[in-house]
């Protein structure tokens, strides 16, 4: 919330926002490996839901297939909500069993 003070001056009247302002907490969003989902689609995951560049988006799919899990990125949580579930969403069509989460920072 914000604290306002309202102050008149010489027929003015001004509008001072003391806000302090607070980050909102943010969520990594974590690929799960699986031994059905391709590298290929983990990578087009990777670059089209998350836009990674090809070498970034190879590093992290490497990543999730060697320690099992992988962070695809840090948001805020709406839009760590939204992509894991575009990744589901995208995962079920092109019948991949990939696993996508989301844990706070």
């Amino acid at each position: 919330m914000s604290n306002k003070t309202v102050t008149k001056h010489k027929g003015w009247v001004e509008d001072r926002a003391q806000d302090s302002l607070v980050e909102p907490p943010q969520f990594k969003v974590l690929l799960h490996n699986d031994d059905y989902t391709t590298m290929d689609f983990v990578v087009m995951i990777l670059q089209t839901v998350f836009n990674k560049d090809m070498v970034t988006a190879t590093e992290i799919m490497l990543n999730v297939h060697k320690a099992g899990v992988g962070v695809a990125g840090v948001y805020t949580r709406d839009v760590a909500e939204t992509k894991v579930a575009v990744v589901h969403e995208l995962s079920r069509k092109n019948e991949h069993p990939l696993k996508c989460t989301m844990e706070e920072v």
